[in-house]
């Protein structure tokens, strides 16, 4: 998504849709009303960057706000920044809010053990995992104890480095031993297929052929 729209992930900006959550309509016969309803609505938070990022502190508090009067929506804030995350909860966080799921990512074998078992010591009601962009095979077996949710992909992007099926297959199979559901999210750019063949993927056939292998379950 970074490479797509010629963003830097590293760097943090504000949005018009920052505080979208409190915004309401001020006039007609939705007046009061917010503007973004449940209905079973989850706010993707940061998708192009880091919720905890170090430039994005001084807004964390507005952010967390919100979060906490929309108790009726769902918020996920996945990161890779999961060592900054005791200092940047709000001081009433306890073991987590029930309307948040905070998703650690790794792309390989040295971030997931780096990752990880911080993550499994910190206090959060709802967890996930996202393999993405994966670049190896990675062992979560030993992580996996309380995960809800396991998310994997290939990169995408002109520089896109390759993924192989096997990855993939082996992930799922760790996933399924452990009952936790798995998403193969899309196949990225450069994809080793089920023949040993090395092939290109455009972006819009990612996900679609990803969704061919039917390794994803609930």
């Amino acid at each position: 998504m970074d490479a797509r729209f010629g963003r830097d992930p590293s760097h943090f900006s504000l949005t018009a849709a920052y505080l979208l959550p409190l915004e309401k309509f001020k006039g007609g016969t939705r007046k009061g009303a917010y503007k973004l309803q449940s209905d079973g609505c989850c706010v993707y938070t940061c998708f192009s960057s880091d919720f905890f990022l170090e430039d994005a502190d001084p807004f964390r508090v507005e952010a967390w706000k919100a979060v906490r009067l929309r108790r009726d929506l769902h918020f996920y804030i996945p990161t890779k920044r999961i060592h900054r995350f005791m200092e940047c909860v709000p001081p009433d966080w306890g073991d987590g809010y029930d309307n948040v799921t905070i998703s650690c990512t790794t792309e390989n074998q040295a971030m997931a053990d780096k990752r990880l078992p911080l993550f499994a010591a910190l206090p959060i009601r709802r967890r996930e995992i996202i393999v993405e962009p994966m670049l190896e095979p990675v062992d979560l077996s030993p992580y996996l104890s309380g995960i809800s949710h396991v998310i994997a992909g290939g990169e995408s992007g002109d520089e896109a480095r390759c993924c192989n099926l096997r990855w993939f297959i082996d992930l799922r199979r760790q996933c399924k031993a452990a009952h936790v559901p798995f998403w193969f999210k899309q196949t990225g750019g450069k994809f080793i297929n089920e023949k040993g063949q090395r092939v290109n993927v455009a972006r819009k056939n990612q996900q679609r052929l990803a969704d061919r292998y039917r390794l994803s379950f609930s």
